[in-house]
């Protein structure tokens, strides 16, 4: 009889790759706040100082009635461009709580459903597989057709587009060579990167340094450049500085090392990996994407020793690591070599062993099973090294109308003896 446990969904498990769904409007919530608050701390500081510079100006008859107007007008200017940078800022939170609230209930939905076998939970799991599908798209740059496929799917609340695309602009642009954008996103998460203990500043002011070697400018713009952004980092970073310090003696064709290493242009795609890196740690994402963490899961689910044993297991055949009742026998049971064609409805196919999933499921790790759910909980192994569940055989043995004592392979037809079968454990 078959384990129902099994079929019970785990609510929790499956929050935890939900996480970023509901970390990722947090974060953004959070850095709003922060730069709304900049912005007024700012501001409402250069008003108070103008007034006050103001007032005693004109207590002490310092100046004039039209001063004193044009300082007014200039306040009245500031307070008016504040309110138009925090109305910008209510519009992002609005929209940051919408989303949360999408989420929340797409999450909702789950919690109302217990089993998988409901039918609600595969319209659910189906709607979080076109999610991760989406995120894998805008980690790798198909920008146009994660956005086509949210919208399709009624989902653009549920997955962060436009997060993605302003990560792949500042991505593509350290491709194609150039730091500006880069360092003005460094710009406005200062604190939060210098919390992370994060070198990306300072990897693209070196770059910046590189260029200006490599370039036609006077060595001093380099030497300038150097002394304002590159040697404060002295002490964090000392073997990279004195590195940076000794390219001044060597052009972009040298052979030597590190030198011709600072000069290739592999270094932008470095620089393009160590800034997509940062921004999602300072999101809180995961640095791979959902898919490929939900995929392993599963594979690593289904793993067992027998499925990358040997390459007879590259077959189709489902199979396992079986342990013999019978005293000192402990073996791998290896059935024949079958195609997917010849499988048949009592028997089934080991997805890890499948031609397809084989080479993605070799370096996963194996699942910890504290608890064995198998349908089948009575297998037998036959002497030609198939197995199957007692009950199963018998019937069959009843329906081909066999002697007594007498068993059939369900693929191969071939007959045996029931004391020549073999108790079966999984191990």
């Amino acid at each position: 009889m078959a384990d129902h446990g099994a079929s019970k969904i785990n609510h929790d498990n499956h929050l935890l790759l939900d996480q970023p769904l509901l970390r990722l409007p947090y974060e953004l919530l959070r850095k709003n706040i922060r730069s709304a608050h900049y912005h007024i701390e700012w501001d409402t500081n250069a008003v108070k100082d103008l007034l006050k510079e103001t007032a005693t100006n004109s207590i002490n008859q310092k100046a004039s009635k039209q001063d004193v107007v044009n300082n007014l007008d200039q306040m009245l200017a500031r307070m008016r461009g504040l309110k138009r940078k925090l109305s910008t800022y209510a519009e992002e939170e609005n929209r940051q709580y919408r989303q949360s609230t999408a989420r929340i209930a797409h999450l909702r939905e789950l919690s109302d459903v217990h089993t998988v076998e409901d039918v609600k939970y595969e319209s659910w799991s189906r709607q979080r597989l076109d999610r991760l599908v989406v995120d894998y798209m805008l980690r790798h740059g198909y920008n146009e057709s994660a956005n086509v496929l949210a919208k399709e799917r009624n989902m653009l609340e549920l997955v962060d587009i436009d997060t993605f695309v302003a990560m792949s602009k500042i991505r593509q642009s350290l491709e194609n060579g150039s730091v500006q954008e880069a360092l003005a996103w460094c710009n406005e998460n200062k604190k939060e990167l210098r919390k992370m203990q994060s070198n990306l500043e300072f990897m693209l002011r070196c770059q910046q340094y590189i260029e200006l070697n490599r370039s036609s400018c006077p060595k001093q713009d380099a030497i300038a450049h150097a002394r304002k952004y590159i040697i404060p980092f002295s002490n964090t970073y000392p073997t990279e500085v004195r590195h940076i310090a000794g390219l001044l003696a060597f052009g972009s064709d040298t052979p030597h090392e590190p030198y011709a290493s600072l000069y290739s242009s592999a270094r932008w795609t470095m620089l393009a990996d160590l800034f997509t890196d940062a921004h999602l740690k300072l999101l809180g994402l995961p640095q791979f994407p959902l898919l490929h963490i939900a995929l392993s899961s599963g594979l690593s689910a289904l793993k067992t020793p027998a499925c990358h044993s040997s390459q007879q297991n590259q077959s189709h055949q489902g199979h396992k690591y079986y342990r013999s009742s019978t005293p000192g026998a402990g073996k791998e049971v290896t059935p024949e070599p079958r195609s997917h064609g010849t499988a048949s409805l009592q028997t089934s196919v080991c997805p890890i062993c499948s031609t397809e999933l084989n080479s993605l499921a070799k370096n996963v790790p194996y699942a910890h099973h504290s608890k064995s759910h198998l349908l089948v909980h009575d297998l037998m192994l036959l002497p030609n090294g198939r197995v199957y569940g007692k009950e199963q055989l018998d019937d069959y043995a009843e329906k081909s109308r066999l002697a007594h004592g007498e068993v059939k392979d369900l693929v191969t037809g071939e007959r045996f003896r029931e004391e020549d079968l073999k108790k079966v454990f999984i191990t």
